[in-house]
């Protein structure tokens, strides 16, 4: 019997087993790995320090999301034998595969920044980090508060952004906004990759009085303050940072699986893994140049469930996955900003469906909220999910 081996029972994982389950039928073993049994929403984490989300509310169990027929096996990865066709396992065992999909996300690693366990330090980025969060944004009454996303890439890069504009809002419904200096330090030149967007944010944050610190490259955090590599110096009184993000450690040990970072070196547009034909990476996993974030391994499903099963046939890869991403940018007061983009296209205004795009709206923070049903009912099992199938225009 022909065996699929999927490594990461998170977004990506999770939806393309479910999908190849779904498309190849009963003669598959599809077997997926994960070193636990914890499926978190990560959307909500965002919410978390607001009291806007239960943090019990935003976990699942990973096995309980597979469909039936597929194998769940609670177990670390080791490395991965390339060459043989082999995943061996922290525990001994070693699973042979026809196919192999990896999709274990991007791992933190506040370790690499000297300083980030600090008094005043907090992220949100975990479920621990964000309750943390939650407790000390409570007690803030004046200061200064600097969000810090250490270097790209990170998960979901607009959250650290959507921080400042939920912290805008919610220091002004308890009245301590004029009391609390609010910034947003990033590495890059401008608020976002994408020049567009990036024009459109700067704008948003000034208008909320949010100062942008932009080209600071963040190598320690000393006696409450962030210290660039050049030495500029950024005081805080709490300090919400975004730490440094690699691929999982299992990736460094397989030769010529991944690259420096740790993330899976594949072609950007058939999702096929560099190291061999039978191997294939989606989601945060790769060196993709698109955004980390879960609509883009939504919009990789398609290409990586054709790809493996034109590999498995013998067939040759198509380039069908266009780096599209669409993300919704919270901006408080009950509104967002959705921007849709892929490799080429920069973020313009238009309609995504029934959704203005580029432009706040309390549709699109309806929508926001809205999609969490959505993500464990239907992205998850892997359905087709018509309303986002709109273009701009």
């Amino acid at each position: 019997m022909t065996r699929i081996v999927i490594l990461g029972a998170g977004t990506g994982g999770t939806l393309a087993a479910n999908r190849l389950r779904r498309s190849c039928g009963d003669d598959t073993e599809i077997v997926v790995v994960d070193r636990d049994d914890f499926h978190v929403y990560q959307p909500g984490l965002l919410f978390v320090p607001f009291g806007l989300a239960e943090p019990a509310r935003l976990v699942r169990s990973r096995s309980a999301q597979l469909r039936t027929g597929i194998v769940f096996r609670l177990a670390e990865v080791d490395h991965v034998e390339v060459a043989a066709g082999r995943v061996h396992l922290s525990d001994g065992d070693v699973l042979a595969y026809d196919a192999l999909v990896i999709a274990t996300g991007a791992r933190l690693q506040p370790e690499e920044t000297d300083g980030l366990d600090s008094p005043g330090v907090f992220d949100f980025y975990t479920l621990e980090g964000a309750t943390r969060l939650r407790d000390a944004l409570a007690r803030l009454d004046r200061g200064r508060l600097v969000v810090n996303p250490v270097e790209m890439p990170i998960k979901c890069p607009v959250a650290p952004l959507e921080f400042c504009f939920l912290a805008d809002w919610y220091l002004r419904r308890r009245g301590a906004r004029e009391r609390v200096e609010l910034t947003y330090v990033t590495s890059l030149d401008a608020a976002f990759t994408k020049p567009v967007a990036a024009e459109h944010l700067a704008g948003l944050l000034s208008a909320k009085d949010i100062r942008l610190e932009s080209e600071f490259a963040t190598g320690t955090v000393a006696d409450g303050a962030l210290v660039s590599w050049d030495d500029r110096r950024i005081d805080f009184d709490l300090l919400v940072t975004v730490p440094l993000h690699g691929g999982a450690e299992f990736v460094e040990r397989s030769p010529g699986l991944g690259d420096d970072l740790g993330f899976v070196t594949i072609d950007p547009h058939t999702l096929q893994s560099t190291a061999a034909a039978n191997v294939f990476a989606l989601g945060d996993a790769t060196n993709a140049p698109a955004s980390k974030a879960g609509s883009v391994a939504h919009f990789q499903g398609d290409t990586l469930v054709a790809n493996v099963r034109h590999q498995l046939a013998g067939e040759p890869p198509e380039a069908t996955f266009d780096g599209h991403a669409n993300c919704f940018i919270e901006t408080g007061f009950g509104k967002a900003l959705l921007i849709d983009f892929n490799y080429e296209d920069e973020p313009l205004p238009g309609h995504f469906g029934p959704l203005p795009l580029l432009k706040e709206s309390r549709l699109n923070h309806l929508a926001k909220l809205a999609f969490q049903p959505v993500y464990w009912h239907a992205l998850l099992p892997g359905l087709e999910l018509p309303t986002l199938k709109g273009a701009r225009g």
